[in-house]
């Protein structure tokens, strides 16, 4: 069994007006004194209204669920008692017109002065899936192989359609305020361990990036951890949705370790054919076409039904397949976390959205 753990952001926001409030310290520190959650897996994010947890190393999708449920209600239990509300969402719906505080660590303060206008704009949050892998040459041909996959992935995690009070047209506007940074979106293709390194050593050499962590593409080697870390999604309204894709994602991983024992041929995607895939995956979500790993349009149906089949077998042996099978067959009935948002505002205004974002589907 391989070994995976989960990271989500969330938004902080006032329980009646949905705007972002700067209370990350004192819902970390409420966290903090309850029994339910410890400092390592409750973390600060760029800006001090947004929130990070982080689950151990697990080696289920029972553990991965069951950590994400016990972190996001002790969360929302602090965040009540303080006054404000965690919300899932991939950007933020709604601003106030006031700049949120950089976190005050020298790092984000370094961030801030160099792109000020991007970091006031951060109020976004992702989910990022970790799946060891047995050394970083295995790993490099790991992100080679899933690199065709990561649209497909983002289409299904769709969940920041509103920005400022204003459907953005996209399904996730989260990966197009992303995208501004210098290295971001799909990774190219590298030939080894070897080139990875001098690439990343190189972009940082250049000064265009202040360190390896600026290099923000959808899915990397982790610095700290024996991962991949898959950075693609949006945040999650649900904790089983998450599950679904640290399923999906480490099926996807498995595969490509068998595939590159075995031997197989990769064709690869050219990168302007990737990064073009990725942006219309982000306008449309689930909608419309989308492109598969061999750089051909299909229906989101087909894209799916593809990406099941690609990962099926290392699903039946991690024992996730009926889990797995009938999460997804849930999103294509139900659609998106952003159809969804998108429906509540149409359908109950502001309220609806909230208690959708934050409510008790959500951190209950």
């Amino acid at each position: 069994m391989i070994t995976l753990g989960v990271e989500e952001e969330y938004l902080l926001v006032d329980p009646a007006t949905a705007v972002p409030v700067p209370l990350a310290e004192e819902v970390r520190r409420a966290t903090g004194l309850g029994p339910f959650a410890d400092g390592a897996e409750i973390q600060y994010e760029l800006l001090q209204a947004q929130i990070e947890v982080a689950t151990p190393v697990c080696w289920t999708l029972d553990e991965v669920g069951g950590h994400l449920l016990r972190l996001r209600h002790a969360l929302a239990s602090a965040a009540q008692a303080i006054g404000c509300r965690v919300a899932a969402t991939g950007a933020a719906p709604v601003l106030g017109g006031l700049t949120v505080p950089v976190t005050p660590t020298p790092r984000y303060a370094r961030m801030a002065r160099e792109a000020r206008q991007l970091v006031d704009e951060q109020l976004i949050c992702g989910m990022h899936v970790h799946v060891g892998v047995p050394d970083p040459e295995t790993g490099v041909a790991v992100l080679n192989r899933i690199r065709g996959w990561l649209p497909v992935l983002l289409a299904m995690s769709a969940n920041s359609p509103l920005w400022s009070g204003r459907d953005t047209g996209f399904a996730s506007w989260r990966t197009i305020v992303f995208s501004r940074w210098p290295v971001s979106g799909p990774p190219p293709h590298f030939d080894g361990f070897s080139d990875y390194e001098e690439r990343l050593e190189a972009l940082v050499a250049s000064g265009v990036i202040a360190d390896r962590g600026q290099a923000y593409w959808q899915a990397r080697l982790s610095d700290r951890y024996p991962t991949v870390e898959v950075r693609c999604l949006d945040v999650q309204l649900r904790a089983d949705d998450a599950v679904m894709f640290a399923g999906i994602v480490r099926g996807l991983v498995a595969t490509a370790i068998a595939e590159e024992k075995a031997g197989l041929s990769l064709p690869v995607v050219a990168p302007e054919l990737a990064h073009a895939a990725n942006w219309y995956a982000a306008r449309h979500g689930l909608k419309g076409t989308l492109v598969d790993p061999l750089g051909r349009p299909c229906s989101s149906g087909q894209a799916l039904n593809a990406l099941m089949r690609h990962i099926t077998p290392a699903l039946e042996d991690a024992g996730d397949v009926r889990g797995v099978r009938g999460l997804v067959r849930r999103l294509q009935q139900a659609g998106t976390p952003a159809d969804r948002q998108r429906r509540a505002l149409k359908e109950a205004g502001l309220p609806a959205l909230i208690n959708l974002l934050s409510g008790s589907g959500t951190f209950e």
